[in-house]
């Protein structure tokens, strides 16, 4: 089984930037597409990015095209997600998951959770 564990939530202001992390151990790391989704209060989780194993291939809703960039490092068991230009409708709690196939044309999570990490983005 996968664990998962997130971090580099924080408070930031409008216009800035955070990196998050996802440390992962339990199994192969490099195996399936890894990324991320979030869930901002009283609504649905959504999509937010995932990347191959190879890291070259990647994939990104439409809301955070251009400002974030999701990474990988195999070596350290890791995915990574930068996020510039911070808005404040990117305030969520952000979840990294272990498999993220496109189901229907749409991605969706198979795998593992991690307990999430808080991003507040103030105006």
């Amino acid at each position: 089984q996968v664990q998962l564990v997130e971090s580099g939530g924080g408070l930031v202001q409008a216009g800035g930037s955070l990196r998050l992390s996802c440390a992962t151990s339990g199994r192969t790391f490099s195996s399936w597409p890894m990324g991320w989704f979030r869930q901002a209060p009283g609504k649905e989780r959504e999509f937010v990015a995932r990347i191959r194993w190879s890291g070259n291939n990647t994939l990104y809703a439409d809301s955070v095209k251009g400002r974030f960039t999701i990474s990988r490092d195999n070596a350290k068991n890791t995915v990574y997600l930068q996020m510039n230009s911070l808005k404040p409708e990117d305030t969520a709690v952000y979840y990294c998951n272990s498999e993220i196939r496109i189901a229907g044309g749409t991605p969706r999570a198979f795998g593992s959770w991690g307990q999430g990490t808080q991003v507040t983005v103030s105006s």
